[in-house]
């Protein structure tokens, strides 16, 4: 490809095809030649290199009718980088901000073979510590962080992990099906799940899943005694969760275009 005479620096190319990618991204139609030069200010013969070299490529491709939208070039590279992006190290500084503004002890947690593990944990100030730590493994029909994961499964592999079976761990745990399904469903209506005592007797938790571009990825929750956690706060204590869910959903390349009431994707 012959470079036009006159194309400017190389790191002022670099800043236009970026440009083209975003606006071409951001147009459900896709853009001509003339549409991006207009909308840039810049000439035609710079956007046509540009566009040639990212179409030769694979970032771009060109329609019959002159009109240019990304291609799967681009999509390679996303999930290259989504791939080398750590839920943990993501979510560790949003775990602390939890904590400071809960007071309450926060959890990271994914789902391994049936089970909700614990990933990350801040703990609270204070003397009151959660019986907790990071590898440790959960039931998720008993716990918010596994409810919140269970919530947004396919229903044969809901129906595969409860098979298994749902130990009653407490007089509040939930052990039939069909009223776990029904809490489920009010998990996903309103975007975070509970744990009423229903893993520890004294113990109250909160939690909101965390999405990426694939689905469910994580959850995060909040963990403290009922003295610390009293029934009246669930709703405050569940908005700080699920902001803290939501904020490390984007950092995973979640769109909250996506949902449609809280945090629900299903």
């Amino acid at each position: 490809m012959t470079r036009p005479k006159s194309a400017e620096s190389p790191s002022i190319a670099v800043h236009r095809a970026l440009a083209m990618l975003d606006l071409i991204a951001k147009s459900a139609g896709g853009l001509t030649n003339s549409d991006l030069s207009r909308k840039l200010k810049i000439p035609k013969s710079s956007t046509s290199y540009i566009l040639r070299a990212l179409e030769s490529g694979g970032y771009l491709r060109r329609e019959p009718e002159g009109k240019y939208r990304l291609g799967l070039a681009l999509l390679s590279l996303a999930s290259r980088a989504m791939d080398g992006l750590d839920v943990r190290d993501l979510a560790l500084p949003v775990l602390q901000h939890l904590v400071d503004r809960s007071g309450l002890t926060a959890h990271l947690a994914v789902l391994d073979h049936g089970q909700a593990v614990y990933i990350a944990k801040v703990d609270a100030p204070g003397f009151i510590k959660m019986n907790t730590w990071p590898g440790r493994r959960m039931n998720l029909h008993s716990t918010s962080v596994g409810k919140a994961l269970l919530a947004y499964l396919p229903e044969d592999e809901v129906a595969r992990i409860l098979e298994k079976g749902m130990k009653k761990w407490t007089p509040h745990t939930i052990t039939v099906a069909a009223k776990l399904h029904a809490d489920l469903e009010h998990t996903r209506r309103r975007g975070y799940a509970t744990d009423e005592q229903e893993s520890t007797v004294g113990i109250r938790c909160v939690a909101a899943p965390i999405f990426s571009a694939q689905g469910v990825t994580a959850s995060i929750g909040v963990t403290g005694t009922v003295t610390q956690f009293h029934a009246s706060e669930v709703h405050r204590f569940a908005e700080m969760v699920k902001d803290a869910a939501r904020r490390v959903s984007i950092q995973l390349g979640w769109s909250p275009e996506r949902t449609t009431a809280g945090i629900s994707a299903r």
